[in-house]
């Protein structure tokens, strides 16, 4: 069922709309009715309608301002208008504001239906174009040799959990599984072997890098698939060459990828007339540790500044490294972040085990678990601070984590100590935020409480104010008042009144304009809709009726 929000000023009109109109048989249920557009404005952001069908001439707000208004701030709305025959050039303003339809008065109920119909019609239309499976599955397939590429770029960068990887891997239609993964990148260089490019028509003189990597790319996709040796693209103005031994072959499989790393940097020399150099990462056994590979890779490169360009330079042969490196990767970093953050105490406590587990697993030397636990104090002291909290408030003046951390002799006791000065931050940081938002919802009250009579006064105002933005304001607000922010203004608004015709003898537009209505007309209005009586009414019963609003 679509969601229809009736307006009009005339209440034979709605009714005999709501009455003889099957709603239901045409796929529609009406959510609310309106007497006029501000009336309305204010359902459409409590009600979100599907379809707006409304009068043209109406106080206080009329139709095509209402429609004005949707079109800004809901434009997936269908808006009908309502007009009778001496308005007719309102309804061609109707038309340069996108109004979907609009009919004349007076109309029949089969018109009516008929244009109900045409209204569900367009929409489902709408709705099944968005929803076209088959030109969705066709766009998909066209799209996922980029896709692929995508992601393959993320293994360098990111550190994603092995079953993020195979889902993606499946998705994409590829072959990643293997006993060992290595990254290369292969960068170019240019006149670093004293040569100049003088044909203008060649690639080296056109100096257009896209054409230099996709010539490259080329050559080098033709080595690499030829010996099935993994995937290459192009990544950062660079190709990158991604290593999969997927037929565990070991070292013989490392001997055919370096020779052929060799054959591509002379191919490139050969035919393209270019300078490269080839840096390749240390061998890995977890495709989910491809990023440290990446990274040793590019390190290799730096090394062309001491032997020269044209060659494939090799992390191992620069760098003599015994043993696992000790990182503080991506997933441990933001899983601990995330534990101090919105965490639960059993979240943080698996985060800091994890972290904790892999220096008790391996000999590593002391002076690389002292790095490895600095990275992980200074991720601690980030977050807090990140959050807005200070740790010498907390822990008392001059703390230092890391200082304190380092007094204990064993693993162990580090970890037990380490783990109770997180959950004491997560709880503090738990406390702040809950101290934020009642702290944002007083300030916004009072605000409101001195401004209600300014008749400009709108959330966005508040939120200026604030320097937040509206749509989290709005979910705090009502989380802590239970009510919007625009029935909390209307609320203290109507008790503003109240009071100054229980306790003055202002004249009802000389309070409208107190408690901030522009229209007097509106003012009495909503004072009725509210109450029940007219502000007349409610001056003239005796003083011992006169009832509180409820909020």
């Amino acid at each position: 069922m679509y969601k229809v929000l009736l307006v009009d000023d005339e209440a034979d009109v709605r009714e005999g709309l709501l009455g003889e109109i099957d709603w239901d048989q045409h796929g529609f249920t009406i959510v609310g009715t309106a007497e006029n557009g501000q009336e309305a404005l204010e359902l459409c952001e409590r009600l979100a309608p599907d379809v707006v069908i409304t009068d043209i001439s109406m106080p206080f707000m009329n139709g095509l301002e209402l429609s004005h208004w949707l079109r800004q701030h809901q434009p997936l709305v269908k808006i009908v208008i309502l007009t009778g025959y001496d308005e007719f050039d309102y309804a061609r303003q109707a038309v340069r504001l996108s109004v979907d339809e609009y009919l004349l008065k007076p109309f029949s109920s089969d018109t009516f239906s008929e244009l109900l119909d045409k209204i569900k019609h367009r929409i489902e239309a709408e709705v099944a174009e968005r929803e076209d499976i088959h030109r969705l599955e066709e766009h998909y397939r066209t799209s996922l040799p980029l896709l692929g590429e995508g992601f393959l770029a993320s293994l360098l960068t990111r550190k994603l959990s092995r079953s993020v990887i195979e889902e993606k891997a499946h998705s994409y239609g590829l072959r990643l599984k293997g006993s060992g993964y290595a990254a290369a990148v292969l960068a170019l260089h240019h006149g670093e072997d004293g040569e100049r490019a003088t044909d203008s028509d060649s690639l080296r003189g056109s100096g257009d890098m896209e054409l230099m990597l996709q010539a490259m790319l080329n050559i080098v996709r033709e080595w690499w698939d030829a010996g099935q040796l993994g995937n290459v693209f192009i990544h950062q103005e660079s190709v990158a060459l991604i290593g999969i031994d997927s037929e565990c072959e070991g070292e013989a499989w490392e001997r055919r990828m370096s020779e052929t790393l060799d054959n591509i940097v002379r191919s490139i020399r050969h035919y393209l007339k270019l300078s490269t150099t080839i840096g390749v990462g240390s061998v890995t056994t977890d495709l989910s540790h491809l990023k440290d590979s990446y990274s040793d890779a590019l390190l290799a490169l730096d090394y062309r500044l001491v032997l020269g360009s044209g060659k494939v330079i090799y992390i191992g042969d620069m760098e003599h490294r015994i043993g696992k490196k000790l990182r503080l990767d991506e997933l441990k970093a933001s899983a601990l972040i995330r534990g101090l953050k919105v965490g639960t105490p059993a979240e943080l406590r698996e985060a800091v085990s994890v972290i904790f587990a892999e220096p008790a697993q391996y000999a590593y030397a002391y002076g690389d678990i002292q790095v490895y636990l600095l990275e992980v104090c200074t991720t601690v002291w980030r977050t807090a601070q990140d959050a807005g909290l200070a740790l010498d408030d907390l822990f008392g003046q001059s703390f230092q984590l890391h200082m304190e951390l380092f007094r204990y002799a064993g693993m162990q006791e580090m970890e037990l100590w380490f783990h109770d000065i997180c959950l004491r931050i997560l709880q503090a940081i738990a406390s702040k935020r809950q101290y934020t938002y009642k702290d944002l919802v007083e300030k916004a009250i009072l605000y409101t409480k001195e401004h209600y009579g300014d008749p400009d006064l709108s959330i966005q105002q508040v939120c200026a104010m604030l320097h937040i933005s509206a749509g989290y304001f709005s979910g705090v607000f009502k989380k802590e008042t239970r009510m919007t922010f625009g029935q909390y203004l209307m609320h203290i608004r109507m008790e503003a009144a109240m009071a100054l015709l229980r306790e003055t003898e202002l004249k009802a537009f000389e309070i409208a304009e107190r408690v901030g209505f522009a229209d007097p007309n509106y003012f009495s209005f909503c004072f009725k809709k509210r109450l029940g009586i007219s502000p007349k009414e409610y001056r003239s019963r005796p003083e011992a009726n006169h009832g509180e609003l409820s909020s």
